[in-house]
């Protein structure tokens, strides 16, 4: 058979085509450029698609189940996910809480990632009392983001394991890794003398607040601009008194605040670190329909 690109040494059926008459099941989706979301889209309405370098339509009908850890509704507002294609395949979304919102699940998965790593080394990798204590400690607190969730996490482990000597995790080494994530998870501050007020709502709208509301705001507006979702943000600011609260909804209690500017999400993300840019309308008093919030989403499967 013919090669149906340059390099191409033999003939593959590709995911879309195997996924005939079955299920198809994308991990990250978010992360796929606009042309295979194209191609996808296609694929979803008409249940046909070209094959990479190929020029004869392919018939596929499958189930499609997607998952993803961005917001796509951001994501589509800044122009980088196609909302046609966000339609189709949000017809049914379940969100998974990260590792932040499971700090029951630190503990066991400390034990599991030990296992996996003594596995694949074929070495015991073990954990002092003192040490398992200082690391459980910093991982179920305020401070340890897990921006990446377990897989943060996994990693985190692996390089204890990798470090200890003899396979031995000591306290020591775990206030080295401790160091380590809080260098990396904090690397880039915002720059001094930065006003994220004005870069989100303008000089004329900013200039109107008390000196009390504008501080508050502007750290705010940091660390929503720099959070991947809504609710990421919202358990940062909130860390303490959620501890102090029946049932919490930090992205909401967040989502209402910034609606008190006439902002959302997604506005944010956009206009903050553009100086000078105003992002929002401006508003001091008004309200906003508000962004997404986090969405770890499994797309239903869906019959096509």
């Amino acid at each position: 058979m013919d090669a149906p690109f340059t390099g191409a040494v033999r003939d593959r059926p590709g995911l879309l085509r195997k996924a005939n008459g079955g299920l198809l099941f994308l991990d990250e989706v978010g992360d796929l450029g606009l042309d295979e979301q194209a191609m996808l889209l296609r694929a979803v309405e008409e249940r046909v698609f070209y094959p990479l370098g190929g020029d004869v339509e392919v018939k596929s009908d499958f189930q499609l189940l997607c998952g993803t850890n961005r917001d796509l509704a951001a994501r589509v507002a800044d122009g980088r996910f196609r909302e046609d294609l966000l339609a189709r395949m949000n017809l049914w979304t379940f969100r998974l809480p990260g590792l932040r919102e499971r700090l029951e699940d630190v503990e066991p998965n400390l034990d599991f990632e030990l296992e996996r790593v003594a596995g694949r080394r074929g070495l015991r990798v073990s954990m002092n009392r003192e040490a398992r204590e200082r690391f459980l400690a910093f991982a179920t607190s305020p401070r340890a983001l897990w921006p990446g969730s377990f897989r943060d996490f996994g990693a985190s482990i692996t390089r204890l394991a990798t470090l200890a000597d003899r396979g031995r995790i000591d306290r020591a080494l775990v206030d080295e890794e401790i160091a380590r994530l809080e260098a990396v998870w904090h690397a880039s501050p915002a720059p001094r003398g930065s006003d994220a007020v004005v870069d989100v709502l303008g000089g004329r709208v900013a200039a109107k607040l008390d000196l009390f509301e504008r501080a508050q705001l502007d750290e705010v507006l940091r660390i929503v601009s720099a959070a991947e979702t809504l609710s990421d943000a919202g358990r940062a600011l909130f860390a303490q008194s959620r501890k102090r609260r029946a049932s919490t909804n930090d992205a909401d209690r967040l989502r209402k605040y910034l609606a008190r500017y006439g902002l959302d999400f997604a506005t944010v993300r956009r206009g903050a670190g553009t100086p000078g840019g105003r992002a929002g309308k401006g508003r001091v008093d008004g309200s906003q329909r508000s962004g997404s919030s986090d969405r770890r989403c499994r797309s239903r499967p869906q019959q096509l």
